[in-house]
């Protein structure tokens, strides 16, 4: 079965905080970015685990899920679009959760460090799968990930890490941030096709992965965001994974940042 998105659709019906819980202390042994690996402690602290507590439904109840993302900005929050999606499944420009925490820094979540902060509001691009979540307050310590403003080269490979699942089937996301290596393999105006590389060639997105980002890496300089995770197969797979291109919106996200990131 297609996956077309990987947060708010397949979150499970959770009603109260505590099934979360247990949800999450239970799912540390699966190895999150289907068929990727561990990442080490410290590495990529701009990874961002979004945990959304109390997601209001058509029926009038409540659920929870999760997200992941990139630190872009001291108090700005790279991520999909579709995970702030309201009762009717219209994505809006703030948060839709009774509570949505966004862990920063801390590659391992059930230890200390890095910071949880409540995301305060959100603004979603116009053309892209893509949305900004506001930080309550600036994260000094963590140097956020740089938005590229031109696009990867067709073969390029490029990382994701996320805090997702392994499978599609009976998803739950993982404590420990994951990772794997893709490649380019098509771009249109919005999106940008890529396929399994490393460690095997169905390394993919998995559930609870929606707006992990996808980044280049370059001896002795920053990373470079090139597209965050939006919507694919089942995962693992090796077709063809659709993910939000960031680059042709560089210029709305630095807009975006400097007209609405007052603390």
């Amino acid at each position: 079965m297609r996956r077309t998105t990987r947060s708010i659709i397949v979150g499970a019906l959770l009603a109260p905080v505590a099934a979360l819980s247990l949800l999450l202390s239970t799912a540390g042994a699966a190895t999150a970015i289907a068929n990727g690996e561990p990442v080490p402690d410290g590495r990529y602290r701009f990874a961002v685990k979004l945990t959304m507590t109390g997601i209001p439904t058509a029926d009038g109840g409540r659920r929870n899920s999760a997200c992941s993302g990139a630190l872009i900005a001291p108090q700005w929050v790279i991520t999909a679009g579709h995970c702030f999606r309201d009762a009717d499944n219209v994505r809006v420009s703030r948060p839709v959760a009774d509570l949505t925490t966004a862990t920063v820094g801390r590659t391992d979540l059930t230890g200390a460090g890095g910071h949880e902060l409540e995301v305060v509001a959100v603004i979603q691009s116009p053309t892209a799968d893509v949305s900004l979540a506001r930080l309550a307050e600036p994260v000094r310590d963590v140097r956020p990930l740089r938005v590229g403003h031109r696009p990867p080269e067709l073969g390029a490979v490029v990382r994701v890490t996320g805090y997702g699942s392994t499978t599609s089937v009976n998803p739950a996301p993982v404590t420990r941030l994951r990772t794997g290596q893709m490649t380019v393999v098509s771009l249109s105006d919005s999106v940008t096709g890529l396929r399994g590389y490393a460690p095997q060639s169905d390394t993919t997105p998995c559930p609870y992965d929606s707006g992990a980002p996808f980044f280049l890496e370059r001896a002795h300089a920053r990373p470079v965001l090139v597209s965050v995770v939006s919507n694919g197969p089942s995962c693992p797979h090796t077709s063809v994974e659709n993910s939000a291109r960031t680059d042709t919106i560089a210029g709305w996200i630095r807009e975006s940042i400097r007209s609405g990131g007052a603390a």
